[in-house]
């Protein structure tokens, strides 16, 4: 299972929000110099996340995207305000390896499609849900859109359906109650998923240590295993560290 830690860029800094309110986050400095840090300390690979683009749209922090993926010399995937194939096109041709969509997956799934036959293997979809109440009164996990404050109004199950005949890098699966919580990851959800979905599945919410990324590196469905979980305020807060994190992917 892969280690991606996660660098999140909010009006220039690197941040990590609690439970993706914009209202609770906690400020860890200058994002290329922790991306930086982060591959000094045996990082082979980031998450880096634009947001202020994811929210509100548009390109607030492309630039040191862009700059974390020219500089780290480690592979970048970057997700944040990508809603149309410019937006796409601007990331993967300047040096990211690929790129998360979430927003557009949901909204537009044609256009999505079209993003994925274009750069096949290079396009993840973000799947950040909670719950919520579905049309029959039943809980459903409920995707969001728009950097979270927006509702999709479709359920997680129902995202993953549309996505499985697309030539997609993975779906990333968070969530978001448990997004910077260190509560523990969705074990049982994402045992979920990966039996319900085909693709390759990365988890990311509630990671406090190298006990819970033991257990999901162990999580399967049939041969299915998680692809990799992407990690943030653990890392970022030293309560755990880079080589510590990919001894516990790798067991």
């Amino acid at each position: 299972m892969e280690l991606w830690p996660a660098v999140d860029i909010r009006a220039g800094k690197c941040v990590r929000l609690l439970r993706g309110q914009f209202a609770s986050e906690t400020v860890y400095g200058d994002p290329l110099e922790q991306a930086e840090a982060f591959v000094a300390a045996g990082a082979s690979r980031l998450h880096v996340v634009d947001l202020d683009a994811a929210r509100e749209g548009g390109a607030a922090n492309r630039h040191v995207v862009l700059a974390i993926a020219s500089s780290c010399g480690v592979p970048v995937q970057a997700g944040g305000g990508v809603r149309d194939q410019a937006a796409a096109a601007a990331l993967l041709n300047g040096g990211v390896a690929r790129v998360v969509v979430g927003t557009l997956a949901v909204e537009q799934p044609e256009a999505l499609a079209r993003l994925a036959e274009q750069w096949p293997g290079r396009v993840l979809v973000g799947l950040d849900h909670r719950p919520a109440a579905g049309p029959d009164g039943s809980v459903r996990r409920e995707v969001a859109v728009r950097g979270w404050v927006g509702s999709g109004g479709v359920s997680l199950e129902a995202c993953l359906r549309r996505l499985e005949d697309l030539p997609l890098g993975g779906v990333v699966v968070t969530d978001i109650d448990r997004d910077g919580t260190g509560s523990g990851p969705d074990l049982e959800g994402l045992a979920e998923v990966l039996a319900f979905c085909g693709l390759p599945v990365f988890a990311s919410g509630g990671i406090a240590g190298t006990s819970d990324l033991v257990a999901l590196a162990g999580l399967g469905a049939g041969t299915r295993s998680l692809a990799g979980a992407i990690v943030g305020r653990a890392l970022l807060s030293g309560a755990l560290s880079i080589l510590e994190a990919v001894a516990a992917c790798n067991r």
